[in-house]
């Protein structure tokens, strides 16, 4: 069997460790990460730009005097939860566009993006919105998009690689439900929802590393990481108070691991089948990752062990019993 993962899903509360952990493996030298850690070059998918861009698209509106499509307001949860799973629909495309090294033509990448949550929207059961909204407010509010999504784009379309072999893809996503929630979480919040939404030949491919915290550690490590000059960044955006409670106050992995058929796994039904995905636990409640913010140069070597040994015996688990699957 491949001596690295095909694909890893990299999951967790907001603010845990989880883009730090990202940002860590993509400092291991390429040998050291392939053989202590299972991990090849990472090709990485994560959900948090379309959210930021969701969050973009409604503050233009609101500027105009529109309503809000995507959520309550600028520090309120989703209208509709069931976007969690707008969110994976928009991942398995990427996917899919990855593995097919897919090249799309846009005059407008803003025009482009709006159209695919809206059909991504649609898969998770929810009506077009930004499709409704007459021409001349889309004309006012798509300029105004264009840079970010000409971005988002632009950096999709350089990460397809040469060649598959040896490459590991790194899916990037945090869900919960609200605080205070007794077990199991209703569909569309929680886990169990949202992995039963990723294509099938996802689930079949992928172990899943849980990055552990409790959620008054994810609610400090998100304050103490805001930076409101930068919303749009993957380290130092922040979530708003209101969501950290509402959707963030708690998750179901604890729980899915509890109940499922097979130890060392959570189970997941669909597409008509059962997928039984290995879990491996990174243990951050003390925190141990968020050092690895700073320039690399000024890591200290004794954090730098700690985050070694604590994924180290993570990606060990995951291999044993993703190897012992295979047999």
């Amino acid at each position: 069997m491949s001596e690295t993962f095909d694909i890893v899903l990299l999951m967790a509360l907001p603010a845990s460790g989880k883009s730090e952990v990202r940002r860590f493996l993509a400092n291991v030298e390429p040998e050291r990460l392939e053989k202590e850690f299972h991990i090849g070059a990472n090709l990485q998918l994560d959900d948090f730009p379309y959210v930021h861009m969701m969050r973009r698209a409604d503050d233009e509106l609101a500027k105009l005097g529109r309503d809000r499509v995507f959520f309550k307001s600028g520090d309120k949860p989703f209208i509709n939860p069931k976007d969690w799973g707008t969110l994976i629909h928009l991942l398995n495309e990427d996917y899919r566009d990855l593995m097919g090294k897919n090249i799309v033509k846009a005059d407008s990448a803003a025009d482009l993006l709006m159209k695919r949550i809206d059909a991504a929207g649609v898969k998770a059961k929810i009506e077009p919105r930004m499709s409704k909204i007459d021409a001349a407010t889309m004309a006012a509010v798509l300029p105004q998009l264009e840079k970010e999504a000409r971005a988002m784009l632009d950096e999709k379309h350089a990460a397809y690689p040469a060649s598959f072999e040896g490459k590991t893809i790194v899916v990037e996503a945090a869900r919960g439900g609200p605080h205070g929630s007794t077990m199991p979480l209703p569909a569309p919040f929680g886990y169990q929802y949202s992995l039963a939404e990723f294509d099938a030949e996802i689930l079949r491919r992928a172990v899943l590393l849980y990055v552990w915290v409790t959620p008054e550690e994810s609610r400090r490590k998100n304050t103490a990481r805001t930076d409101p000059n930068d919303p749009g960044s993957i380290l130092h955006h922040g979530v708003p108070m209101d969501v950290m409670m509402n959707d963030y106050g708690c998750d179901d992995m604890d729980h899915l691991e509890k109940i499922s058929e097979v130890p060392g796994t959570i189970t997941i039904e669909a597409h008509g089948q059962k997928f039984h995905i290995p879990v491996g636990r990174f243990d951050n409640r003390v925190d141990k990752t968020s050092f690895l913010r700073v320039d690399k140069k000024d890591w200290d070597p004794k954090m730098v062990a700690d985050v070694t040994n604590g994924i180290k015996s993570a990606t060990d688990k995951l291999y044993s019993m993703s190897a012992a699957a295979k047999k």
